[in-house]
């Protein structure tokens, strides 16, 4: 018999992800602290909340596979996280326009009553294109990406913003890597086909 399967997010973009998979799972809000420690690199801290995540509903459900991720958007060794409304996701866009950053998603899988966790983390590399004042505007007037890390949404019209993505994990950009996610699952023992 399987394990239960849960995703310790909140987020609709991940729950959307898991979709995809056509798993049954369940979804628990991991509820950990996601302020970064003094002088903690944007990648550390990716790292660190997937597998707070994994762990904090893990201690909840010892039985069951669950999955933690984080995204943090990298502007230069500058974590920027969501901005939560307009005059910050403005002021983030303005200070990406024509740079190239790296949006780190981190993934952890952990089963406490099986001894099992497993971690690895999916950077995308993203060079937005030099945007206007008046394009920002428009785009978040549109969208209202403010629940997502840098204030853009690839899989909507945000892929407007773009000029180029690299990543060998397309899923990564939008907030789980599923490659990463499915290798680990695997290996935890959940039967994917």
């Amino acid at each position: 018999m399987q394990r239960t399967l849960i995703l310790a997010s909140t987020s609709r973009y991940r729950r959307e992800l898991m979709d995809r998979l056509r798993l049954p799972f369940e979804v628990h809000a991991p509820e950990v602290d996601e302020t970064a420690l003094p002088g903690e690199a944007p990648r550390a801290l990716a790292m660190r909340l997937a597998l707070e995540k994994a762990h904090a509903v893990a201690a909840r459900f010892p039985d069951a596979v669950v999955i933690g991720s984080d995204q943090v958007a990298d502007l230069a060794g500058v974590a920027l996280g969501k901005p939560g409304d307009h005059d910050r996701a403005t002021e983030q866009l303005r200070r990406m326009r024509g740079q190239t950053l790296v949006f780190q998603t981190a993934v952890a899988v952990v089963c406490h009553a099986a001894q099992f966790a497993q971690h690895d983390i999916a950077p995308v590399r993203v060079v937005f294109r030099d945007l206007t004042d008046d394009a920002i505007e428009r785009y978040l007037r549109a969208e209202q990406p403010y629940d997502c890390a840098g204030s853009a949404k690839s899989e909507g019209l945000g892929i407007a913003l773009l000029d180029a993505i690299d990543s060998d994990d397309p899923s990564a950009l939008v907030g789980l890597p599923l490659i990463r996610t499915c290798r680990m699952l695997r290996a935890a023992g959940i039967e994917l086909l």
